[in-house]
């Protein structure tokens, strides 16, 4: 078995790679080490909608019940709301079992820290090596030490009750939301409509089996035309845990997190409230977000790719406003994970404030030509020091000079290598990129 733990927990195929037995030792395992400050700890665990999650519930709830720890259940709920619950319920940890905006076939376990942060790579680790450790090191409770669950009844309320604190009035806005099918198909049209939100609720109808399909963040294809058809000021797309964010401009235009990311930055930027004047983003933010930032006066800092590395960098610089292209948005000020309803908020705020439609906030960003491609392979990493490999992005940096640049870097949650071309000419970008990606499958061969 190879490392379990990713960029953002551990994931695979649900009953296939990711097993109910791994589950139940990961239960066991995280249960153990983020537990031993805590003579009796208590840990939550929440869920998207997918089919598996009940699985995966079952077990892990069994293996942390095992070593003596209670679990604080709170069933389906958006990935950001399972950090607020770990933070404010007084609990030694949480676990999210999601996988983002993977298909149903897909799922993860991911754990949060009593502070509601992703564990460092140090605690991961330790984790890990006891799941693999035929050894055990706790002591076998019976009896009254053995733990118990306690239902959440009220884990919805008190994620919206949290959102409703982070902006005023939202009246007079009409916005289709896009579900996906997730963890926010309840929460999310509700608390709109409590902030005076006229909200269209699309893909809230989830079975088990259809979320993230031909939906969500990834998908947002039927959201244009619902914005259109209803006339709508925006559209709002999450994917499947909900922490996640892109939207569509009231004439049907998808603006991805760095778009959204500058509009926020220059509102915060004019109001005076931009921590530290910095904004922290990874690697593949579009070269339009750094010209409009530093336009503005605005520090950027740049990190690998990952909402836990956006995170690192926000604690390390003192800024509170980071995140990725791919709608990961992380408003420090409120929570320690990206949560795709909050942003929503506060862009719907900056909307309302500014009085002046979506498109015309997102074209204070000119976003440059960018082409992003995608390589299924069995070896990722060994691809990453191909010489054939090397030599071809080289090629495509020269011809590219200081008018773009090459970025291929692999998926931390798929068996994918990325590679990003970025430029004036669109046509000879996607040449490049294509150029790259037949390398790449060709040496994983």
């Amino acid at each position: 078995m190879g490392r379990l733990f990713g960029t953002d927990g551990v994931r695979g195929v649900a009953n296939s790679q990711l097993t109910s037995d791994l589950a139940f030792r990961l239960g066991q395992a995280g249960a153990y080490v983020l537990s031993k400050e805590h003579p009796h700890p208590r840990i939550v665990i929440g869920k998207d909608t997918r089919i598996s999650g009940d699985m995966l519930e079952s077990a892990l709830i069994a293996g942390i019940c095992s070593v003596g720890a209670d679990v604080l259940r709170v069933g389906v709920l958006p990935t950001p709301g399972i950090a607020l619950l770990t933070r404010t319920l007084g609990v030694s940890a949480g676990v999210v079992i999601s996988a983002s905006h993977n298909p149903v076939q897909d799922n993860g376990i991911k754990f949060f820290d009593s502070t509601g942060y992703k564990l460092p790579d140090a605690i991961e680790d330790e984790i890990e090596s006891i799941v693999l450790s035929e050894e055990k090191p706790w002591e076998v409770p019976i009896g009254g030490e053995v733990g118990r669950v306690i239902e959440v009844t009220d884990a919805g309320r008190r994620y919206m009750d949290f959102l409703k604190s982070a902006v005023g009035r939202l009246d007079g806005l009409k916005v289709v939301l896009d579900c996906a099918n997730g963890a926010a198909s309840y929460v999310g049209p509700e608390v709109l409509r409590e902030f005076g939100v006229e909200v269209i609720p699309i893909f809230n109808t989830p079975d088990g089996v259809n979320i993230n399909v031909g939906c969500g963040s990834t998908h947002p294809e039927q959201l244009q035309r619902v914005v259109l058809e209803h006339g709508a000021d925006l559209g709002l797309a999450n994917d499947g845990d909900a922490d996640r964010l892109i939207v569509v401009d009231e004439h049907g235009t998808i603006l991805d997190g760095d778009f959204i990311m500058v509009i926020c930055a220059l509102a915060q930027k004019e109001k005076g409230t931009l921590a530290n004047n910095a904004v922290v983003v990874t690697v593949m933010s579009n070269l339009g977000l750094h010209l409009a930032l530093k336009e503005a006066g605005i520090t950027i800092h740049q990190t690998q790719v990952g909402d836990r590395y956006v995170m690192e960098e926000l604690l390390r610089t003192g800024a509170k406003l980071g995140g990725e292209q791919s709608g990961h948005i992380i408003f420090l000020d409120h929570n320690t994970t990206g949560d795709g309803l909050l942003t929503a908020l506060h862009l719907l705020a900056v909307i309302k404030e500014r009085k002046v439609p979506l498109s015309k906030l997102a074209a204070q960003m000119v976003r440059l030509p960018q082409v992003l491609l995608n390589a299924k392979v069995q070896h990722k990493d060994r691809l990453m020091l191909d010489e054939k490999v090397l030599a071809k992005v080289e090629e495509a940096e020269r011809v590219l000079g200081d008018r773009g640049r090459v970025l291929v870097r692999p998926s931390g949650t798929e068996p994918l290598i990325r590679v990003m071309v970025e430029g004036t000419d669109q046509e000879k970008l996607r040449q490049l990129a294509q150029g790259v990606i037949d390398i790449i499958v060709e040496c994983d061969a």
